[in-house]
């Protein structure tokens, strides 16, 4: 019951209230991106500031941590590239974006606010290290099959390149990174600065996931679902439990550091499979069907992962 009422309620009553909101009309478009690029710019930046710049760092990386995660990852991207060729007769372009469909996790609008609801500031480090690796880790091999697909003439070295300068013009990175050089430094926040931290990265997770449950009014379900089934039950369900055997049997990962992962790997699609489906044109409905479906049987799973990993 603690989990139901501590966590799970509030995290996907508002992200339901949002929805609401813009279904029905209350909520427009304009208003959800405005509050948005407020969670994005400023709120998340600064909650996460503050947590990692008041965090006690680990003697050492957990390595583990990170492949057994991301070894996960890239298996639930095959199988998903895998099943889109052997039972869909997808092209490598389309198997390289459904890859990404199963193996890609909201962590920004969904995972920073479940996480730090369900663990406290004690998670904000494991959240630090998953967030500044994802997209650096999982975008390039996309571009690179998408591109090596339909034959580009983009070197790998541009679009490395190119990813850098997109993560490093991020503001959550840089509230992470800031975070780190105060912690790595021993540094107190100033008074003044914690006060407005603390005051703006308050309202962080209610906004993002209020914007989040609003942006859900873009997709529905449509077309074939047996390809978004498939995506869903590799993202919600085969990703959080290779993690898990991974940092528990393979690997020796801190308890804390195993629940957070497996947490991150059992969320929902993120959106950016979807952008990368309208960049190229290919497999937009199985997308954002997969985004739509996973975020509202995600209720269910996530709450049973948590009570399993309840702290």
């Amino acid at each position: 019951m603690d989990i139901i009422f501590g966590i799970i309620l509030p995290v996907f009553g508002t992200l339901g209230l949002g929805y609401a909101a813009a279904r029905a009309g209350v909520f427009d478009e304009a208003a959800n991106r405005g509050l948005s690029l407020f969670v994005f710019n400023f709120a998340l930046p600064l909650m996460l500031f503050r947590a990692i710049a008041q965090a006690e760092l680990p003697a050492a990386m957990p390595w583990g941590y990170l492949l057994s995660y991301y070894l996960g990852a890239f298996a639930v991207f095959a199988l998903a590239m895998l099943g889109a060729r052997g039972l869909f007769a997808r092209r490598l372009d389309e198997q390289a974006v459904l890859g990404l469909g199963g193996a890609f996790s909201n962590t920004g609008m969904l995972g920073i606010p479940l996480v730090m609801t369900a663990y406290g500031d004690s998670a904000a480090l494991p959240l630090f290290v998953m967030i500044a690796c994802h997209s650096l880790l999982m975008l390039p091999p996309t571009t690179a099959l998408i591109e090596a697909a339909r034959g580009g003439r983009e070197s790998v070295g541009a679009m490395l390149a190119k990813l850098a300068r997109s993560v490093l013009a991020t503001p959550i990175i840089w509230g992470l990174s800031c975070g780190l050089l105060f912690a790595l430094a021993g540094l107190q926040i100033p008074g003044p600065l914690d006060a407005v931290a603390k005051g703006l990265g308050s309202a962080a997770t209610p906004c993002a996931l209020f914007a989040l449950g609003a942006s859900l009014t873009r997709y529905s379900l449509g077309g074939n679902l047996k390809e978004p089934a498939l995506l869903v039950a590799l993202k919600t369900g085969v990703h959080p439990l290779l993690v898990w055997l991974l940092a528990t049997q393979v690997f020796d990962v801190p308890p804390l550091w195993v629940a957070t992962g497996v947490v991150l790997a059992a969320l929902p699609a993120g959106i950016t499979p979807y952008l990368f489906a309208q960049r190229y044109d290919v497999c937009q409905a199985t997308v954002a069907s997969a985004v739509f479906l996973s975020t509202v049987l995600s209720v269910v799973t996530l709450s049973a992962l948590l009570f399993v990993l309840r702290p």
